[in-house]
C-alpha cells in the first residue's frame, strides 16, 4: 500500500496567517525569513535559544559602524551593480547591509553614517519605480539634516533620453544641501555601464575598506542567520544559453493599422531545456541581438568601409562587419556618438542640439533617426576603428516572459511587436524584433532571465488581482493567469486590454475566451482604441469601472500595469481619479493610497 500521506505540518489558521505575513515579501525578504525560520527550528531541535533575527551588539562592545548599499532598479542594471559592490565591499572588511530601495526604513536616514546609493533613471527622469517612495522622501520637507552622513551615488542612465542619470544627479545634489558629505564624485553611467561603473566601484571599495579599517578592533556583534547563497546559474547576462527557437507566428491580423513603425506583433517559443535557467511570471528575458545584415552594410557603404578590415578595440581584434553586427549599437543613437559626429561635420545645427536648448529636438532626433540616418544626412568621415571606438557597445533587450514554468516546461514564450519601417524609402529595423523575425525554428538566441522581485503574484492565493496591459504590456498577464490556473489560485483574475482594432489586434483571442470559459480569468474590459469615432483607451475603461476596481483594492486586490511607460502615466492618473470619486478621499490622500499599496508590494508596474 503507498504510505498515506504526512499531515500538514500548519493548521489552517496559521496557514492564513503566514500568507498574511508573506503576502507582498520579495525574494530577499523571502530568503531572510526562511533563513530565520530554519534558525528558529534548529533552535528547537538542540533545545538550545533560538537565532536572532537581527545582529544586536553585545553587551559592552562598540558597534561597528555599516556601510549602507540602496539601489533604485527598473531592468536589473543597478541591482546587480549594487550586489556586486556589497560582495566587495564586505570582502575589503566592511560591514554592509544591501537594501532595495523600497525596503529601505527611511526613519533610518538619520542615523546613517555611510551610504552609497545605485540608481538608474528612466524615461523622461523618472525614477524607478521601487525607488519613487525613497526618492520622495529625501526630496520632500521630511528629510532630516545629515551632518555625519558620508555618501557617494552612482547613476544609470540612457544618453539618448536628455535628462540622463537625472535620478542620481537629483539625490547627490539633494544629499549634499542636507549636509552630507560626498566621499568622491557622482558617477553618470551610460548604456556603457561598465566604462563609469568600474572604477566609481573601485573608488567606492576603498572608502568602504577605510571604513572597516576605522571600526574598533575589539568590536563583536551576534552574527545575523544568512540563508546560504543560492548556487550561481551557469547562464546569466555575460554568459547568455543558446535557446533553440522552436516556433514563431503573427498574433496581429493582416489589415490592420500601419503606423510610421509598423504593427506586427508576434509570438515566439523558446527551448531552456538543459539550461538548468527557472524564471517566474514577472521576470523577462534578456535577449542579446545581431543588428539587420542589411542595416551593417548600409552603414559600411555609406562611409565607404571594407567589412571585412580588422580593428583592434580593447585588446579585441575582429572584423569590422563583425563589431557592427553584434557588438555595437546601429538601431539607436546616443549622446556621445552625436557629439562626435558633429566634431567631424563641423554643423552648427547639430552642436546646438546638444545643447539646453536643444533638449526637444534632441529627443525627437534620437526617436526618428538610426545611426545610418544620421550618417546620410550629415556626411563626415570616419575610418573603422574610430567609428567603433564611438558607437555604443551592444546592449540586451529585454521582454516581459508571457508564459508560466509551471505550464510551459522547458519553454519560455514571448511577445514582440516586430520594429520594421521605412525612412525616406529605405528600410529600417529593431535590433532584437528583427532578429528575432529573422530567426528560423532550430535556429539558437543568446538568452538569460532577469528576475523582476517588483512584479509577482500575490503569496495568497486569494487575493484579487487587476492586470492592465494593452498591446504587447499584455505578455506577462499570460503567465499571471496561466500560473494561477495551474496551482489552483482562487482569487479573481481581471483584465483591461487595449489595442487599435478587435478585428486585427486583439492579442491571444482565443486564449482569452477560452479563460473565460474555464473561470481562470474572471472578466475581460476590452478598449480597442480606432473603432469608433472618438478614441478610447484603457484608462477610459478604467475610469468606467472605477467603482468595482476601488471596491476590490479595498477588499485586498492587487493592480499590476505593464506597457509604455506614458501608458503607465494615464493609468496612473486614472486611478487617482478612481481612489477619489469612489474613495471620497483629496487628491493628496489619493496620492498616499497609491504609495501605500506600492510599499505593500499591491501596485505594480512594468513600463518602458
Amino acid at each position: 500500500m503507498p504510505a498515506s500521506p504526512a499531515p500538514a505540518p500548519l493548521t489552517d489558521q496559521q496557514a492564513g496567517l503566514l500568507n498574511q505575513l508573506t503576502d507582498g515579501l520579495d525574494g530577499a525578504g523571502l530568503w531572510w525569513l526562511s533563513g530565520y525560520a530554519a534558525g528558529l527550528a534548529r533552535g528547537q531541535a538542540t533545545g538550545g535559544r533560538p537565532v536572532q533575527a537581527i545582529a544586536q551588539p553585545v553587551a559592552g562592545a562598540t558597534a561597528s559602524p555599516t556601510l549602507t548599499i540602496v539601489y533604485g532598479s527598473q531592468t536589473g542594471n543597478a541591482r546587480r551593480l549594487a550586489e556586486k559592490l556589497a560582495a566587495q565591499s564586505e570582502a575589503a572588511g566592511a560591514s554592509v547591509r544591501l537594501l532595495r530601495a523600497d525596503a529601505y526604513p527611511t526613519r533610518e536616514l538619520k542615523d546613517e553614517r555611510q551610504l552609497y546609493i545605485v540608481i538608474s533613471t528612466q524615461g523622461e527622469g523618472d525614477p524607478p519605480d521601487d525607488a519613487i517612495g525613497l526618492v520622495d522622501f529625501i526630496r520632500g520637507r521630511r528629510a532630516p539634516k545629515l551632518p555625519e552622513l558620508k555618501f557617494a551615488v552612482l547613476g544609470l542612465g540612457d544618453s539618448s533620453y536628455p535628462q540622463f542619470c537625472e535620478i542620481g544627479r537629483v539625490l547627490d545634489a539633494r544629499l549634499a544641501e542636507l549636509g552630507a558629505s560626498r566621499l568622491f564624485e557622482r558617477g553618470d553611467a551610460d548604456l556603457d555601464i561598465d566604462s563609469v561603473a568600474t572604477p566609481w566601484m573601485a573608488r567606492a571599495v576603498e572608502a568602504a575598506k577605510a571604513l572597516a579599517k576605522a571600526s574598533p578592533a575589539h568590536s563583536a556583534t551576534v552574527t545575523p542567520l544568512r540563508p546560504l547563497a543560492a548556487p550561481a546559474a551557469a547562464f546569466d547576462r555575460d554568459r547568455p544559453f543558446r535557446a533553440e527557437l522552436l516556433a514563431g507566428h503573427a498574433l496581429s491580423a493582416p489589415g490592420g493599422l500601419r503606423t510610421p513603425r509598423g504593427r506586427d506583433v508576434r509570438h515566439f517559443e523558446l527551448s531552456l531545456e538543459e539550461s538548468g535557467l527557472h524564471y517566474e511570471p514577472g521576470d523577462a528575458l534578456g535577449i542579446w541581438p545581431e543588428n539587420p545584415p542589411a542595416l551593417v552594410q548600409g552603414v559600411l557603404d555609406v562611409l565607404g568601409l571594407d567589412g571585412d578590415q580588422a580593428v583592434d578595440v580593447a585588446d579585441e581584434s575582429r572584423p569590422l562587419r563583425e563589431w557592427l553586427g553584434g557588438r555595437r549599437e546601429l538601431t539607436r543613437l546616443s549622446r556621445p556618438f552625436l557629439a562626435a559626429h558633429a566634431e567631424r561635420t563641423g554643423d552648427a545645427a547639430l552642436r546646438e542640439l546638444l545643447e539646453p536648448d536643444g533638449r526637444e529636438a534632441l529627443a525627437r532626433l534620437f526617436d526618428e533617426q538610426q545611426v545610418i540616418d544620421l550618417l546620410q544626412r550629415h556626411p563626415a568621415r570616419w575610418d573603422g576603428p574610430a567609428l567603433v571606438e564611438a558607437l555604443r557597445p551592444m546592449t540586451p533587450r529585454l521582454y516581459s516572459i508571457a508564459s508560466s514554468q509551471k505550464h510551459a516546461g522547458d519553454e519560455v514564450h514571448l511577445t514582440v511587436a516586430h520594429v520594421e519601417y521605412a525612412v525616406d524609402g529605405q528600410s529600417r529595423w529593431g535590433a532584437a524584433s528583427d532578429f528575432l523575425a529573422r530567426a528560423a525554428e532550430g535556429d539558437r538566441v543568446p538568452v538569460y532571465i532577469e528576475p523582476n522581485e517588483r512584479f509577482r503574484l500575490p503569496a495568497d492565493p486569494s487575493r484579487d488581482i487587476i492586470m492592465v496591459g494593452p498591446g504587447t504590456g499584455v505578455a506577462p498577464f499570460r503567465a499571471f493567469v496561466q500560473e494561477r490556473a495551474i496551482t489552483g489560485a482562487s482569487g479573481r483574475n481581471w483584465l483591461f486590454f487595449g489595442n487599435p482594432h478587435f478585428r486585427t489586434d486583439f492579442l491571444y483571442q482565443l486564449e482569452w475566451q477560452r479563460a473565460l470559459r474555464d473561470g481562470h480569468l474572471e472578466r475581460i474590459d476590452l478598449a480597442f482604441s480606432r473603432d469608433q469615432a472618438h478614441k478610447v483607451y484603457v484608462q477610459h475603461r478604467l475610469r468606467e469601472q472605477g467603482r468595482e476596481v476601488y471596491a476590490r483594492l479595498e477588499e485586498g486586490a492587487h493592480f499590476y500595469v505593464c506597457g509604455a511607460i506614458g501608458m503607465g502615466k494615464d493609468v496612473h492618473a486614472a486611478l487617482l481619479d478612481v481612489i477619489v470619486e469612489h474613495g471620497a478621499r483629496s487628491a493628496a490622500d489619493a496620492e498616499d493610497y497609491l504609495a501605500r499599496l506600492q510599499q505593500q508590494g499591491r501596485y505594480a508596474r512594468d513600463v518602458y
